[in-house]
């Protein structure tokens, strides 16, 4: 038996897929759940319904100690260092590059170290701007962050991006840990290098085990939320994968996937 999860409050979809599928339903504060027998196409549903159906996934919710997302088009609605680039009038070449990035065609280190080599001159000043006129937490995703408060789940946000945006964004939602590049800054101007370790994709998977460490947690016990290819390796770690508005590889390979509401979605999988 398989329960499906259909992430939306809306009862005339739910009868339309209960006569599709020929079960019943059951009606929840936020969703609906229906038992099925079989296996069914869950992409077709995806697809005729335009809503997020997801099975509920062998997982101990209960257990649940640490949820960890990636920053830019996950946690937020904006890709930083694009926005950034805007100032210099270069986004649409370093956009570019960060959508080939983003959909695993380039290696990380480089298509970084090209992109913040762009930047070079830029005074901080833009980093400002960029955080408080361009950047917005995704739809659910502060309600998400409180959820797991309540829970004492410890959340945390990890980014191929910056740490001057996931500072302040751990700061202002209350995530209890960040980790991302460091710009390097001189006279108050960006340097078009990065200082240190770049925050790729294997950084971000060992991010997640030093978490789970420190709070002597299995890794069985981790939700990982993501959209692109440098999430990846965190997310095949973790319990369990999330893909938010993400990229086709990146849908491939999750467990729950998110294309049309809020990150608040996920409360759903735990409001059973």
């Amino acid at each position: 038996m398989y329960t499906l999860i259909l992430h939306s409050k809306k009862s005339d979809i739910a009868m339309q897929m209960a006569d599709l599928l020929g079960v019943g339903f059951e009606q929840k504060v936020s969703h609906f759940r229906f038992q099925v027998e079989w296996k069914v196409d869950i992409v077709a549903l995806r697809t005729k319904f335009e809503v997020d159906i997801n099975y509920l996934p062998v997982f101990d919710f209960a257990q649940a100690g640490l949820f960890v997302s990636d920053m830019d088009s996950t946690l937020i609605n904006i890709e930083c260092i694009d926005e950034i680039a805007d100032f210099a009038n270069l986004k649409p070449q370093v956009a570019g590059i960060t959508e080939r990035a983003m959909q695993g065609e380039l290696d990380f280190n480089a298509s970084l170290i090209e992109r913040v080599s762009l930047l070079r001159g830029l005074g901080v000043s833009v980093l400002n701007r960029v955080y408080e006129e361009r950047l917005q937490v995704n739809e659910g995703g502060e309600a998400l962050v409180q959820f797991f408060k309540k829970r004492a789940v410890k959340t945390a946000v990890v980014s191929g991006g910056f740490t001057y945006f996931t500072h302040r964004l751990a700061h202002d939602i209350g995530l209890d840990h960040d980790r991302a590049n460091t710009l390097a800054i001189v006279d108050d101007k960006l340097t078009g290098e990065v200082k240190g370790e770049i925050i790729n994709a294997t950084a971000k998977a060992e991010f997640v085990a030093e978490l789970c460490q420190q709070y002597q947690l299995s890794l069985s016990q981790v939700i990982v939320a993501g959209d692109g290819a440098n999430d990846l390796e965190m997310m095949a770690v973790a319990g369990l994968s999330v893909a938010y508005h993400a990229k086709p590889a990146v849908i491939k390979k999750a467990d729950i996937v998110i294309n049309h509401g809020g990150l608040d979605k996920i409360v759903d999988l735990f409001n059973g």
